[in-house]
Order: structure tokens, then sequence, then C-alpha cells
């Protein structure tokens, strides 16, 4: 599988909702720079599962809607919108964020993100 299919895989799987699943896409040396709306944080593999089990309590289900994904070798970049239903409002959709995302695959997992969204 290549870098392209392997992020494709990773936003199309539960894996931003269910660490499990994450597991299966996070190289253990994992690093996330992450520059939100609230500002800049830097993760580690366990945050990141930290954050999403946080989110699996918050939200009864997520989905992402990958807009554009473009790679060049080990390198993928991806815009996207995801959307989640919370827990309060189980019958309604919102959208959590706008996000673009850059990645480096390493040994076939996430290795190295940058990730920039804004609330919607």
């Amino acid at each position: 599988m290549n870098a392209k299919e392997i992020v494709s895989n990773y936003y199309k799987s539960d894996a931003v909702i269910n660490p499990e699943i994450l597991n299966d896409y996070l190289h253990e040396d994992v690093i996330l720079n992450w520059h939100s709306s609230k500002g800049y944080i830097q993760l580690n593999k366990s945050d990141i599962v930290r954050l999403i089990s946080d989110m699996r309590r918050s939200y009864t289900s997520s989905r992402i809607n990958v807009h554009s994904i473009l790679s060049d070798d080990n390198m993928v970049s991806a815009r996207y919108t995801h959307y989640v239903i919370p827990i309060e409002s189980s019958n309604e959709e919102m959208i959590l964020a706008q996000f673009m995302s850059f990645w480096e695959v390493k040994d076939d997992k996430l290795y190295k993100g940058y990730l920039m969204s804004q609330l919607a």
C-alpha cells in the first residue's frame, strides 16, 4: 500500500473516534504539530490516543469528508471537513472543524503530521 492509500484509509476508517483502530495507523514515534484556532500544540502517540478517547466520550459518531488528497512519495496532504454527532443531540450532525493536514508516512504508518484547523 502506498502513502496516499494509507492516509486515505485512515480518514475513511473510524480511527478518528476509535483508539483501538487508531493504533493500527500511528507509528510508535508519531508527532503531530497542530495549529488550531485555539493555538499551537504538539502531540505524541499517547496524547493523540488520549484526545481520540476524549472525543469518543463526547460524540456518538464521527465522519470525515475528504475534499482533496495529494501525495508526493511518502508525503500526503489532505483537506477535509470533520462532522460529529454530539451525545447531547444524537439526531443532529454538526461540523466540528475544517482541516488541512500533511502526513509523512514511515513504515506504513503515520509518522509526522502537520495539522491546521478552523472551527466552522
